[in-house]
């Protein structure tokens, strides 16, 4: 599909708030699909099995070969927009897209991070007339962007199983869900993989999803440390910032922070979490964590490094989040594979080699 528009004429930046642009011929429908997991997916939160996305669509009577496509995934009970009034606000919005610019709906949309991430990917695939939204290395082809091999938490032998895979087909960066099944088990694991290859070969990640108990934190992550673990994120549960800045200053691993970003969606307020924590990495998953190039800068200017991540969406919301990624020329494996997770998924140009996820124009 080749867009017929004059999009250079255009600022789509994402999430800017001065964007000229007016969507005055553009139509948007809203269709809500119900995904399947291929197996179930385990966290220290619970176990999904599907979850409920909405999908913007764009189009114009004036230009019919034009058609974008976004995706708005709030995560129940942890995205900061998964309120009663979600698919009010959706019906709000195409109610509105006609009436105002651009910036005037990203403001009214600014505690909703899921529909702006879904509307702003809908504006560039119209805009752009393809899924590659970006001119960057990865949207044309040229490089894939390295990602992590995610484990999901389950039964021990259903994670090494995991793991085995995953090392077959040459991943050099794992990430193992921790914090559900017995403690001991999961070190074991992780012992397993260390018996055969040392942190030269494999970069381990471990993921609390703020499993850990203040009183235990410490405990723990010393048993932790044992196995070179790169990093753990969220060890404990969000907002509790002066226990967290603690175990930030005398934890043996380092901390990256992601569920305690979401609902800071103020660049003040981002500045403030960041100044607070002093964290070692932060992982920005764009459809939670309102102003994902805010996160970038304000990071950058404190040294503080960074990775993207997926959140469970659809391939729709995987390419745009990969999309974006690609224009940092990333260098740490970005978490960007669950494109295979659903038993149905959207068809995307996105292919996985290796350990390397693809844009294959």
């Amino acid at each position: 599909m080749t867009s017929t528009l004059p999009i250079d004429s255009y600022r789509i930046g994402a999430y800017e708030a001065d964007l000229p642009l007016l969507l005055k011929d553009v139509q948007m429908e809203v269709v809500s699909e119900l995904l399947h997991f291929k197996r179930p997916a385990g966290t220290s939160r619970g176990v999904y099995t599907d979850r409920k996305v909405w999908y913007i669509r764009l189009s114009s009577p004036q230009h019919p070969k034009c058609v974008g496509v976004g995706e708005c995934a709030p995560l129940p009970a942890l995205s900061c927009d998964d309120v009663p009034e979600y698919e009010s606000i959706l019906s709000q919005v195409s109610r509105r897209v006609n009436e105002c610019n651009v910036s005037d709906l990203f403001s009214f949309l600014a505690d909703f991070p899921s529909i702006t991430f879904g509307l702003d990917t809908a504006i560039r695939h119209y805009y752009a007339g393809s899924y590659a939204f970006y001119s960057n290395p990865f949207s044309e082809g040229e490089e894939g962007i390295p990602i992590n091999g995610l484990i999901w938490m389950g039964r021990k032998e259903d994670m090494y199983a995991q793991i085995k895979a995953k090392l077959e087909i040459g991943f050099g960066c794992l990430k193992l869900k921790i914090g559900a099944i017995d403690f001991d088990e999961e070190l074991e694991l992780l012992r397993l993989i260390r018996k055969q290859f040392g942190r030269d070969d494999i970069t381990l990640r471990v993921d609390a999803n703020g499993a850990f108990s203040p009183a235990e934190v410490m405990t723990k992550l010393e048993r932790l440390s044992v196995y070179d673990i790169h990093s753990i994120e969220q060890p404990i549960r969000a907002r509790q910032w002066e226990v967290m800045s603690k175990v930030i200053a005398e934890t043996p691993i380092p901390i990256a922070l992601d569920e305690e970003l979401i609902g800071i969606n103020s660049r003040d307020g981002k500045r403030e979490l960041l100044d607070a924590l002093h964290p070692h990495y932060i992982i920005i998953k764009p459809s939670l964590h309102g102003g994902p190039d805010d996160w970038v800068e304000l990071a950058a200017e404190r040294g503080i490094p960074w990775w993207g991540t997926s959140a469970l969406e659809s391939n729709i919301g995987l390419n745009a989040i990969a999309q974006w990624v690609g224009n940092y020329d990333p260098q740490l494996p970005q978490g960007l594979g669950t494109g295979l997770l659903f038993v149905h998924n959207k068809s995307v140009p996105l292919q996985l080699r290796g350990d390397r996820l693809w844009y294959t124009p």
